[in-house]
């Protein structure tokens, strides 16, 4: 029997922003964790989205909702991996956490970030 865990990961992007930099990290976590974690099935209707994936040799199903100042993630847990949702938990925040955390290209924030740091299009003419 599947059991269900949750986790609310905060975050203070507005739903737009937070579910583009979702979008982005779920391609990014299918090439990071591609021996553990398998995206089977991914599913966006607006801020919600439905998946199924392969974990450790196990498949699960879950949602997550995206709102204005928090995303809401279930997962329907294995009895096998339902063992070890304790430790899933805080791996799951982390990679939410990290999902939000990083702006993919073409965003506001990380133009404004290349043009601070000084990395944007700068004039290259030298000066003697």
């Amino acid at each position: 029997m599947a059991r269900p865990l949750v986790v609310s990961i905060p975050h203070q992007l507005g739903k737009e922003e937070a579910v583009r930099r979702l979008k982005s990290g779920f391609g990014r976590a299918r090439s990071s964790f591609g021996e553990k974690l398998a995206v089977i099935e991914e599913t966006w209707s607006g801020d919600h989205l439905d998946f199924r994936a392969g974990v450790l040799g196990q498949t699960t199903t879950g949602t997550i909702d995206v709102a204005e100042d928090h995303v809401r993630v279930e997962v329907q847990l294995p009895w096998l991996l339902g063992l070890l949702a304790e430790q899933a938990k805080p791996f799951i925040e982390r990679q939410g956490h990290l999902m939000l955390e990083k702006p993919g290209p073409g965003s506001q924030d990380s133009e404004t970030r290349n043009r601070d740091s000084g990395t944007g299009n700068r004039d290259s003419t030298t000066h003697s």
